[in-house]
């Protein structure tokens, strides 16, 4: 299905409407799963996901499949547009309790497990399973939730300087993880 969404993705950068459709009825089960996961509220999921196709349209010539497949691609977009979403919010910032986190990541969520389906989102699954707990929590909170330093620090309490070395080590070691 990556080799197929990676094809709609180029049709749609030369204009292809049908093409477009195609990739939004294959791949939006998955990505309104994700955004919902991100932002814990429906309207936001199908506000964020629409924002993300008007994206997507008008982007996808910039999709190069040499640097990722295209599944990553579109959850980047994606996510990035639940970030937006979250931040325009009055209190943007889902407040989850450590034991919540564990629970999403391990649970088998179906929105979850349609995003880890894809190849890459494995590998990271399993890369992350090698990080510390606190590694771990502190760039699952930065990445589905766009926590920053001080709020990481805040949340995990911990000093500002440990959770900024908690994600930079986290992201070293996912670094070398994902190269292997």
């Amino acid at each position: 299905m990556t080799d197929d969404l990676a094809i709609l993705l180029g049709k749609t950068a030369l204009g292809d409407q049908r093409a477009f459709e195609r990739l939004y009825q294959l791949s939006s089960p998955k990505l309104y799963g994700l955004a919902l996961l991100v932002v814990k509220r429906k309207d936001l999921a199908e506000e964020a996901l629409q924002d993300a196709f008007v994206s997507i349209w008008h982007s996808a010539h910039s999709f190069a499949a040499d640097k990722g497949t295209a599944n990553t691609w579109l959850s980047t977009i994606v996510r990035n547009r639940c970030l937006d979403k979250l931040r325009r919010q009055p209190k943007g910032i889902v407040d989850l309790a450590p034991e919540e986190w564990e629970k999403i990541m391990a649970d088998g969520v179906e929105p979850l497990d349609s995003v880890l389906a894809d190849a890459d989102a494995k590998r990271l699954h399993k890369c992350l399973e090698h990080l510390d707990a606190n590694q771990r929590q502190s760039l699952v909170l930065a990445y589905f939730q766009g926590f920053s330093h001080s709020q990481l620090a805040q949340q995990l309490s911990a000093p500002l300087g440990t959770a900024k070395a908690w994600v930079r080590r986290g992201l070293e070691k996912l670094k070398g993880c994902l190269q292997l």
